[in-house]
């Protein structure tokens, strides 16, 4: 399991193609394509619990994703079915819970598509993961544009992060955006 320690802003085209220039010219280009899944009474969605299959570059992960506090707790399995990677997820530490919500069945609800520019970065006192995802999000015949700066701490201290992210936010006049992509995907599923 790890912590998931980041920060999202909302971009504009402009703004992407200038944070781009500057700081991702040698990044790692991902095609990612995300499903989000759920229960038919929405018993993952209810506890705030992310269950997803991603495709990164053709690779297939599967995530689950649970609140804690300013962060998040994290697993993930390198699987090509939602349902064979609940136990390898648990086995991992994530809730046991999952299994027997699990049983109901799960449906996927909503999605994203994105492409994502990639780049650590060191900071002072560890490093980071700078993300630029364009793309869109959707459920059913719903969509809306994607287009965010997503900032991971990946090794230090969360000072030392905090400090690079909000030069660069303050630099770029940047809006930070406090919800998850299925968070705003599931709000399309919702018809909200």
């Amino acid at each position: 399991m790890g912590i998931e320690y980041e920060r999202k802003f909302k971009l504009n085209d402009p703004t992407f193609f200038a944070l781009a220039a500057a700081f991702c010219r040698d990044a790692k280009t991902i095609q990612m394509e995300t499903t989000y899944y759920d229960t038919p009474s929405g018993a993952l969605s209810s506890r705030h619990y992310t269950l997803r299959l991603r495709l990164e570059n053709g690779k297939s992960v599967c995530t689950l994703k649970t609140p804690a506090g300013e962060a998040r707790n994290e697993w993930e399995t390198e699987n090509t079915s939602i349902e064979d990677a609940i136990p390898q997820l648990i086995a991992q530490g994530a809730p046991a819970e999952l299994q027997e919500l699990a049983k109901e069945g799960l449906s996927p609800i909503c999605g994203a598509k994105f492409t994502r520019l990639a780049k650590i970065i060191p900071i002072t006192e560890g490093e980071l993961e700078m993300a630029l995802d364009y793309g869109k999000l959707f459920a059913g015949d719903r969509e809306v544009p994607l287009c965010e700066l997503e900032l991971e701490l990946k090794s230090g201290n969360k000072k030392s992060f905090d400090l690079f992210v909000w030069s660069v936010a303050g630099e770029y006049l940047l809006e930070e955006e406090t919800d998850s992509k299925f968070c705003r995907a599931f709000r399309l599923y919702k018809g909200e």
